[in-house]
């Protein structure tokens, strides 16, 4: 894989191709905490369908949580946030590029912020040669932006190659779901994973899901977000909805 030494656990099999991030939703529960690490041990094999490792907050131990991966039961989603998109420990990007070197050969996703992508260039280069896609993510805590701003950022990250681009907003009204609803309603040529968070963030999320939403987060032990689902009952709610 190019990562001398690298132990891939058993679970850990690299996406070859993009089938997993298209068709059904999938759901990710989020590891976030020690509390929702434990959550996560305990789960079984199809739980869920990704755990994301926010590795922003481990980032003052990260070797216990690269010794735990290996006995996850799902395909490792690996994040290091930047501190303006909610990350924690107020990183500077030279330690988070060093995080994600650390965590690259156990992952099978990354996910870098639209903001980031030209500076996480040679990161997400070493990811592609590694085989681990990479979601290019954008994330507005406080507003749903206008549709055009939003379809505008769609595009670039288009053109930074994502595999799947992920786009999450405060959705206080119904009118901002309607214009999150918009972008599921004019697919591009790469999958999107559009969430809500907020008044109108369970609500939106099973939404979504519902219209396109490939990849729908969900809490493991306390919510990182408002509007979030535990990941288990989320899962089980979309599948109700496919019924």
């Amino acid at each position: 894989m190019g990562f001398a030494g690298a132990e891939i656990p058993y679970n850990m099999s690299r996406i070859k191709n993009s089938r997993i991030l298209r068709g059904d939703p999938k759901i990710v529960g989020t590891v976030h905490s020690p509390g929702s690490l434990r959550s996560a041990l305990r789960l079984r094999q199809g739980d869920v369908d990704f755990l994301e490792l926010r590795v922003d907050h481990f980032a003052n131990d990260p070797g216990s949580l690269l010794k735990t991966a290996p006995r996850l039961p799902a395909p490792l989603i690996v994040t290091v946030r930047h501190p303006r998109e909610g990350g924690a420990s107020q990183l500077e990007s030279q330690r988070r590029r060093q995080l994600f070197r650390e965590f690259l050969p156990i992952a099978d996703c990354i996910d870098i912020e639209l903001r980031s992508v030209a500076g996480f260039a040679d990161i997400i280069a070493e990811a592609r040669a590694a085989g681990v896609r990479v979601i290019v993510s954008d994330h507005h805590f406080h507003r749903t932006p206008p549709g055009r701003s939003l379809a505008a950022r769609q595009r670039r990250a288009i053109l930074a190659r994502a595999d799947v681009i992920k786009i999450a907003t405060f959705a206080a009204t119904s009118l901002d779901v309607s214009t999150l609803l918009s972008l599921l309603a004019k697919p591009g040529p790469i999958p999107l994973s559009v969430m809500g968070m907020g008044p109108f963030g369970k609500v939106s999320r099973l939404l979504f899901a519902q219209a396109g939403s490939v990849l729908n987060y969900g809490y493991l032990d306390k919510p990182n977000a408002s509007g979030q689902w535990e990941a288990t009952l989320l899962k089980k709610r979309i599948a109700e909805l496919a019924a």
